[in-house]
């Protein structure tokens, strides 16, 4: 063997010397620590083989053996999963900082630009700004009240198509998705882009309601490249590919929007903004911002307001009208409700709402049983920490199951029954300080948009019910109505519900 070979034979060995010594280390370090309990992992994949099409529910299963916290291995990566309200509250306030920050997963790369919105951003100074101007001037109580009509309008042309119906069974998720998009459009862009009235080189209505779909559905898949990032390259499931096609179709029509914008601002000294892209536009060009907002990052905000907005409030609505399909009591004491409060004379309001506690307690339960996000955005360990007494190493990465804490019999009594009395009365509410009810999560890193939610989705509810009378098509019986939900960053219906709605209120009455 030539000099060159054994220089190079030698360099060879002490690589792979390193690496044992670096995997011994490791691998004697972990025995030092004391780690919460989980499911030994198979060599490679680790505990993937444990997680099935529905992984919120296998994440449940296996923490009825292991307990509230428990470490899992997918692949290369060791997982904390917290499955109560006290771990949550110990993963999101207690050691909220040092879990405030995202894993660089495939979803955040190619789905937001880079990781330049508000879900997956990396924790600081961008995150901590672009935050502040969602919730100090997008989402405030003045902003939003300042768009009620809008609301309004949108909601009376739900009813209206409602009444086209005519007593024929409806798909109310397309429905419902009009409604949220029609919203959502006219707050965040000042008009419905996606009208079929527009000009169909942009996107078309029922196009951008299946690209906010599957938004949904690629930011909650477990994408083996992920967990495995040998393998990234193979695109084993073909995610990245539909990420990278979908970001494309995004791309395109929000580089629509920001020009369309941008040159109704030129020339317009003290040009008033309109919308809520207006409002954005005006804190880019802000010199006291403290980080610069690229024209990227302003798509990827503009996005984060128009998905967040649409799918999840029509999921939960869909959700409750379900629910009280499948309990015709629930529906009858919601009406009775209704009728004594509101009485037959004239729709529900947004001001009602403070008055009808029962329809209240329907929107949390229905959040409870069907939450927005049935995990939590993922996380990882900023530095080594402590939770309950066990170690979670710098780099850990950490999921916290809603779905779980708020089907835990701890807190719930018959947790899987649909109860909406369970709130009446009770002081816990959504908005991220009751860590037994996080439809919208909590802390540093929590949805932002939460008040926008609160306000569309009971009221829509309240009209659905107090406006119409539902019923099952058919000879349908409530005891075979399919309750069963798909995987995604929501759970929403796995088959759209198909209902009939017969008008109890004169539509000129709205």
């Amino acid at each position: 063997m030539d000099a060159p070979s054994w220089v190079a034979y030698g360099i060879a060995c002490l690589a792979a010397a390193f690496l044992l010594l670096l995997l011994l280390s490791g691998h004697l370090r972990r025995r030092q620590l004391k780690l919460p309990p989980g499911p030994k992992p198979w060599p490679i994949i680790g505990n993937l083989n444990l997680i099935g099409p529905l992984p919120h529910r296998s994440i449940h299963d296996l923490s009825r053996t292991y307990g509230p916290l428990m470490k899992l291995q997918f692949g290369y990566y060791d997982v904390v999963v917290g499955c109560s309200a006290d771990m949550a509250k110990a993963l999101l306030q207690t050691h909220g900082t040092v879990f405030a920050y995202r894993p660089n997963l495939a979803a955040g790369k190619y789905t937001a630009y880079n990781y330049s919105d508000v879900l997956w951003s990396p924790y600081g100074p961008y995150l901590r700004q672009a935050r502040k101007i969602f919730l100090t001037h997008l989402f405030s109580a003045a902003r939003l009240q300042s768009f009620e009509y809008i609301r309004v309008e949108e909601t009376r042309v739900l009813t209206r198509n409602m009444f086209e119906g005519k007593g024929q069974p409806v798909n109310l998720k397309d429905h419902l998705s009009d409604l949220t998009l029609n919203v959502i459009s006219r707050m965040v862009l000042g008009k419905k882009y996606t009208d079929k009235f527009e000009s169909s080189d942009i996107v078309l209505p029922e196009e951008f309601k299946k690209m906010i779909a599957e938004w949904f559905m690629l930011n909650g898949v477990v994408n083996i490249g992920d967990f495995a990032p040998w393998l990234n390259f193979l695109d084993l499931r073909g995610y990245i590919k539909r990420m990278k096609a979908l970001s494309k179709k995004f791309d395109r029509f929000l580089e629509h929007v920001v020009d369309e914008h941008e040159a109704r601002r030129v020339g317009l000294k003290g040009h008033e903004a309109k919308d809520m892209v207006d409002v954005l536009l005006q804190h880019v060009d802000d010199p006291n911002v403290e980080v610069k907002i690229e024209r990227h990052g302003v798509k990827a905000l503009i996005q984060d307001l128009i998905v967040g907005g649409t799918g999840t409030s029509a999921m939960s609505v869909e959700w409750a009208i379900s629910e009280l399909l499948k309990n015709p009591w629930v529906y009858d004491k919601a009406t009775r409700e209704l009728n004594s409060i509101i009485g037959r004379e004239r729709w529900v309001q947004e001001a009602d709402l403070s008055n009808l506690p029962y329809i209240n307690a329907i929107v949390k339960e229905t959040m409870r049983l069907h939450p927005p996000g049935a995990f939590l955005a993922p996380r990882y360990a900023s530095q080594d920490c402590k939770v309950a007494g066990y170690d979670v190493p710098r780099g850990t990465r950490v999921i916290v199951s809603a779905w779980s804490i708020m089907r835990d019999p701890k807190y719930w009594d018959e947790p899987e029954k649909f109860r909406p009395e369970r709130f009446v009365g009770k002081a816990i509410d959504v908005k991220g300080q009751n860590f037994e009810l996080l439809p919208f999560g909590s802390g540093r890193r929590m949805c932002p948009g939460y008040n926008f939610g609160l306000k569309v989705i009971p009221t829509s509810l309240a009209n659905l019910i107090h406006g119409f009378t539902w019923r099952l098509p058919g000879d349908l019986m409530r005891e075979d109505l399919n309750m069963e939900e798909v995987a995604g960053l929501s759970a929403p219906r796995k088959i759209p519900l198909v209902a009939v709605a017969e008008p109890r209120l004169p539509l000129h009455l709205y």
